[in-house]
């Protein structure tokens, strides 16, 4: 099962803002989403493992 973590980026650090298996939800969020935030970015995990990082917007 793929679990993703959406990092919120605030000029100063980050944060998680989301983490669950929901792959619509995950990639659906904007940075308008929540306060002071730059960019989103998002890890994928499957299995223990991050298999996959970018930027979503």
């Amino acid at each position: 099962m793929k679990i993703y973590v959406i990092l919120s980026f605030d000029g100063e650090g980050m944060e998680n803002v989301y983490v669950g298996a929901d792959e619509e939800k995950a990639l659906s969020l904007k940075p308008t989403d929540f306060e002071n935030c730059e960019a989103l970015f998002v890890e994928i995990w499957e299995d223990g493992e991050k298999t996959d990082d970018y930027r979503l917007e």
